[in-house]
């Protein structure tokens, strides 16, 4: 029997790209099911995001052109992992695989081929992984890889130069549903689910429309959602520092007492100085990380929705 796929696609302000990019994944659904791979029930998936544009107006035109199309809206913009969440729990009744994939065209289509290929052969969840970043600045190309290394040395498991580009099982997805984080990182959380994985490598292109979402900003809020989600070493690494200045503050004191005992003390202000601007410096870095995590221990309690969806397109019950 062969499987039903849905195409998992988070949309944002896309109406330059959608257009555009809509039916490659149509194609795509199409070539599958011709060559045997996936059913012809499988369908492509977009989440709207709140956008502010004609994003959602485009997504329920397509849904009326095709059956393959299907759309849902989400109440307000909530983020772009909270979209895809979106996307996969709503299809994971619906579905045996799911493949998500931003709407921008940068990741390469065709990679879906050898995803499902993997599937077929016992994988429950297959990563897409860049095989390389030439399309990227140099700023972002270093400071996203550089990203993931310190992921890794703050011991989160996480796939290198993956986003969140992939394909996942629906029992793969029955249990990552049991993971109720608020705060999410989608690229930390699927592996710690487990099953069968493997990735498929793929040359990243250049957007084919429009802009990109995801600034500096949102990248280091998205990079601080991924360590303080995965990791508590941040903590350790305060407590092992905060121990190293209070040894060299106890050898600090033994020096100044036994110079003053020598009789050779100096009055000299700047060096107080340095050492309380010193301190005072550290103690309120190592606050603002603690209160990181505290702020992310509030959010966790309030067990608010992750996602609310508020319509969707006409033919969401139809399954032909």
């Amino acid at each position: 029997m062969t499987p039903v796929l849905y195409i998992v696609i988070p949309c944002y302000n896309e109406e330059a790209v959608l257009p555009v990019t809509a039916p490659q994944f149509l194609d795509k659904v199409k070539s599958l099911a011709a060559a045997g791979k996936i059913s012809d029930e499988s369908r492509v998936l977009f989440v709207n995001d709140g956008s502010r544009d004609d994003t959602w107006k485009i997504i329920k035109d397509l849904a009326k052109q095709d059956p393959h199309y299907l759309g849902i809206s989400q109440s307000r913009n909530r983020g772009h992992q909270n979209a895809v969440l979106a996307g996969l729990m709503e299809a994971r009744d619906r579905c045996d695989i799911t493949i998500s994939i931003d709407c921008d065209g940068q990741d390469d289509i065709n990679a879906m081929d050898e995803m499902v290929d993997a599937y077929l052969q016992g994988f429950d969840v297959v990563y897409g992984v860049r095989s390389s970043r030439e399309t990227d600045s140099f700023f972002k190309r270093f400071t996203a890889q550089s990203f993931y290394k310190l992921l890794s040395a703050m011991g989160a498991e996480v796939v290198y130069n993956h986003a969140d580009y992939r394909l996942m099982s629906a029992r793969v997805l029955k249990e990552f549903a049991n993971f109720r984080e608020v705060n999410l990182y989608l690229r930390g959380l699927v592996p710690l689910v487990g099953f069968r994985s493997t990735t498929v490598s793929y040359s990243r292109a250049e957007r084919i429309a429009g802009e990109s979402h995801y600034p500096l900003k949102k990248m280091l809020g998205l990079a601080i959602d991924g360590i303080t989600s995965l990791s508590v070493k941040p903590l350790q690494m305060i407590t092992g520092f905060g121990v190293f200045v209070a040894v060299v503050s106890f050898i600090g004191c033994l020096w100044a007492l036994i110079t003053a005992i020598c009789g050779k003390a100096v009055a000299g202000w700047a060096s107080m100085t340095c050492i309380v601007c010193f301190v005072s410096g550290v103690q309120l870095v190592c606050l603002g990380i603690i209160g990181e995590y505290i702020g992310k221990i509030y959010l966790e309690t309030k067990e608010r929705p992750r996602y609310i969806i508020s319509e969707r397109t006409d033919n969401w019950g139809e399954k032909d």
